[in-house]
């Protein structure tokens, strides 16, 4: 089971680092634009994008993975609900569907031993 998740870990977090990445390198703001001519506002391409790009980075480490898993969930259902559903299920939907699985999965399951969210221990506040 644990390198099970640490391979969907790896998997999901590459896959948001490359899509962040390409938002980046292709010019935000044509991404800001495409937000725009989809309903959502244009400064949410920067939030996205940095999600993605540092996000994906993190989840490959394995910090914050729980956090991150609900922010990726996030992100893909909001494509689903308004671009990729009118794409159809082998149009597109059928990545976002599964990356989703994948998202819930690990905020679900969280990390395993093989995550640097293991290694690291946060004191509570007293």
């Amino acid at each position: 089971m644990e390198k099970g998740n640490l391979i969907l870990r790896l998997v999901l977090g590459f896959t948001f680092f490359m899509h962040g990445l390409d938002k980046w390198r292709g010019g935000i703001d044509g991404t800001a634009g495409f937000f725009e001519s989809v309903g959502i506002p244009g400064f949410m391409a920067y939030v996205v994008a940095g999600i993605e790009l540092v996000g994906g980075i993190l989840l490959m480490l394995g910090l914050g993975v729980r956090v991150l898993s609900i922010l990726f969930a996030v992100i893909l259902i909001g494509a689903i609900f308004t671009v990729k559903l009118s794409a159809g299920f082998l149009g597109g939907l059928e990545l976002d569907i599964v990356l989703l699985a994948m998202s819930v999965h690990l905020a679900l399951a969280g990390s395993s031993r093989y995550a640097l969210d293991s290694r690291v221990k946060v004191k509570a506040a007293s």
